[in-house]
């Protein structure tokens, strides 16, 4: 009988952001059920500044879609290095591979079934659920499949151990709806060579509507680095995020990591913006940043909060340079910063 060792089995592990990347990955918007006319147009403008601020401090890999490398250089700094693959969407922490180290100088990566967020009605994954593979052929790494339906936005790791998980996103429906925690804690821990999962119950509001992920914890909460994790913090009553907020941060103040420290919790106050001009509650975040080699890539929404994060970012991370990037035409399809990038760490 053949026995498959898991990538903690090999002494694999997923290392934390901040630790040295060798490039970023990205996918690049093209026409779809999110991305359409101008809306397209704004799109590309929004991620192509994230990969042009990233380039600066580290490779950016950016995928197109088959045809489209000459629209896309048009957006682009020359220093991104433009890749043609069949995609259906544009979110690279949900359909590209989980990069781990093994400490010694190898390299392997986990790919998660993805299934459109928990097959929803207006998401196609035809070409998106091999893109993780196609990441990793390009690369040439080891590639583990998993046998579960999960996305890069809906982990994060400490680097020591711990990883925070949403129960609406791993046992939602559509999702792993017939797994236990235990189950899901299992293969989570075998394919991140974590050993300690903190479960957070649910996301923010606006992540259950349409076009939502259903709970993605990172525009929730991250660490900043081990037994320290920033928390949105919706500090307006008015807002449904307020409760939510709330409860989220008490979770965590009480929560122990795998090397049983208590977590040290650090509330970032969400922007002043409330509704959208249609009455739907926003969930600009600015939790949802990405690390790369010596700067922090901040959401920025022209918001009086945007600095008060920026100075709690600088003060976690004193040797990278906090660059704010305007995320409101991100967030307006979805996501955020950290939602478009994919780290790839150093060896």
């Amino acid at each position: 009988m053949t026995t498959h060792q898991s990538p903690a089995e090999l002494g694999f592990s997923m290392p934390a952001e901040w630790q040295p990347h060798d490039r970023t990955w990205m996918a690049f918007p093209t026409a779809n059920e999110t991305f359409t006319g101008d809306d397209l147009h704004a799109a590309r403008q929004a991620w192509a500044t994230v990969a042009n601020t990233v380039v600066r401090y580290e490779p950016v890999t950016l995928i197109v879609n088959l045809g489209e490398t000459e629209a896309a250089r048009g957006y682009l700094s020359p220093e991104v290095e433009v890749v043609e693959r069949p995609l259906d969407d544009a979110w690279m922490r949900d359909i590209g591979p989980t990069f781990l180290t093994d400490g010694a100088g190898g390299i392997a990566a986990a790919d998660w079934i993805f299934n459109g967020w928990g097959a929803q009605d207006w998401a196609s994954w035809e070409h998106d659920q091999d893109i993780a593979e196609e990441v990793l052929t390009l690369t040439g790494i080891r590639r583990f499949a998993s046998r579960l339906i999960n996305e890069g936005g809906g982990i994060h790791v400490d680097g020591e151990g711990t990883v925070l998980l949403t129960e609406t996103v791993q046992l939602g429906e559509g999702r792993n709806a017939d797994w236990s925690k235990e189950q899901v804690e299992a293969e989570i821990h075998a394919h991140l060579g974590t050993t300690k999962a903190i479960w957070v119950p649910r996301g923010l509001t606006r992540d259950y509507q349409r076009f939502g992920t259903r709970g993605h914890i990172d525009i929730v909460a991250a660490f900043v680095k081990p037994g320290t994790v920033v928390v949105h913090s919706q500090t307006d009553p008015a807002h449904p995020d307020f409760e939510v907020s709330k409860e989220i941060a008490a979770l965590l103040r009480s929560s122990t990591d795998a090397r049983g420290r208590q977590l040290q919790v650090v509330e970032l106050p969400a922007p002043t913006a409330l509704f959208e001009e249609d009455g739907e509650p926003v969930d600009y975040s600015y939790i949802n940043h990405y690390l790369c080699n010596g700067a922090v890539v901040l959401c920025a929404f022209d918001d009086p909060n945007d600095q008060v994060a920026a100075a709690v970012f600088a003060e976690h991370f004193p040797d990278r340079k906090v660059e704010l990037v305007d995320a409101r035409e991100i967030f307006a399809n979805g996501g955020g910063i950290h939602c478009i990038t994919q780290q790839q760490p150093r060896a």
